[in-house]
């Protein structure tokens, strides 16, 4: 069995979580639940129609209405609004774990990383279908190509400091987002790092990945990002890539 238990100081830690949001009323009380004690679940609702910004609200989170759809511009408008130091990233359809991000979030404290990955470890009957897991394997290598990070895994959960993701200036607000976070950390030299974390099957139909055309949509995003020139954000400083 792989053990996923991170191996850091058990230090205290507090972060703000932000979970994009469409339609996930049958997976939020318990990804909700999850949510590391003292930490703020962000809710981005992105036009959802089942009550979920209801339901989140009356759960304890914060709910931030973001009319523009696509996952991106959700992602974002959570960064906007949070407040803490460290900033986390997770997926609130049921398929990853939130209380699995202090782990992620004391490595970054700790200087081991600036932008930790959670490397998705399939655990369950079709929480991963090929045609996701295919164009995920495709974009890595492509990824590997355009800057040398040794990647296995472009997966949404994640933590950074929240002052290096707002200046890394990202502008992709479709399904390029979590791509271009990666590609500009690295065009900035900061160290780009994964960490295996379980991936269950999700709560509900899948907006993005759940079909190949879906998949093929989220691939064309990210590779218009990888066609983008190499480029350093204003206000970051050069480190030790991982690579």
């Amino acid at each position: 069995m792989t053990d996923f238990s991170p191996a850091v100081p058990h230090v205290p830690v507090h972060a703000d979580v932000v979970l994009p949001c469409l339609d996930e009323a049958a997976a939020l009380p318990q990804v909700l639940a999850r949510v590391p004690d003292g930490w703020r679940a962000i809710v981005v609702d992105n036009g959802s129609t089942d009550g979920s910004a209801e339901l989140a609200r009356s759960l304890g989170a914060t709910v931030v209405h973001e009319p523009r759809r696509g996952f991106g511009a959700a992602c974002h408008a959570g960064l906007l609004a949070a407040e803490t130091e460290y900033v986390c990233f997770c997926d609130c359809d049921g398929s990853l774990d939130p209380a699995l991000l202090p782990g992620l979030v004391r490595r970054v404290a700790a200087g081991e990383s600036d932008l930790l990955l959670g490397r998705r470890r399939p655990e369950g009957r079709g929480a991963w279908p090929p045609h996701a897991r295919a164009g995920n394997i495709a974009l890595a290598r492509m990824l590997r190509a355009r800057t040398g990070l040794r990647l296995h895994d472009l997966g949404p959960m994640r933590a950074a400091r929240r002052d290096m993701l707002l200046a890394l200036d990202l502008t992709d607000r479709r399904s390029g987002y979590p791509l271009q976070m990666v590609v500009r950390a690295s065009d900035a030299g900061l160290r780009v790092t994964e960490t295996d974390v379980p991936y269950r099957p999700r709560t509900g139909k899948s907006k993005v990945t759940g079909t190949w055309r879906g998949t093929w949509h989220a691939v064309r995003d990210m590779r218009a990002v990888l066609r983008q020139p190499p480029q350093r954000p204003a206000g970051t400083a050069p480190s030790r890539a991982a690579r």
